[in-house]
């Protein structure tokens, strides 16, 4: 992957994407960036990154295994960003809509999704999803 475009459809290419995100050498600026970033992560399955950027208070721990199970067994075919409302560097709270494509079990589906992001300690994390 790293000389590969990024997962996240940003036609960037991942080491100047998600991947200096998601392996902590930067913080994302805005929500979306953080939004792009963790859809990355679910297609390489890393669940540590998905915890981390999780907001402490509705961090699915519990679920870390199933997640990482999930992940690796669906094909992910790409990620469209529908809306973003602020979410940027000076904001505190941000909102981005998405539809993420995959196969699971030989057949197509998606992720349409409303995520809410807030900053905490500076950082971006994701507080929830409100499903389309």
């Amino acid at each position: 992957m790293i000389n590969s475009l990024c997962p996240c459809n940003s036609q960037l290419p991942a080491q100047q994407c998600c991947l200096p995100i998601i392996e902590g050498k930067i913080n994302a600026l805005t929500a979306e960036q953080l939004m792009r970033s963790r859809y990355t992560a679910f297609t390489l399955a890393n669940v540590n990154y998905l915890m981390k950027s999780h907001h402490p208070k509705t961090r699915p721990i519990k679920e870390k295994k199933d997640m990482k199970r999930w992940a690796q067994s669906v094909q992910w075919l790409g990620l469209s960003i529908i809306n973003t409302e602020k979410g940027c560097p000076l904001d505190t709270q941000g909102k981005v809509t998405f539809k993420a494509v995959f196969i699971e079990n030989g057949k197509p589906d998606q992720i349409y999704e409303t995520s809410y992001f807030e900053k905490l300690n500076n950082q971006w994390v994701y507080v929830s999803g409100t499903h389309i």
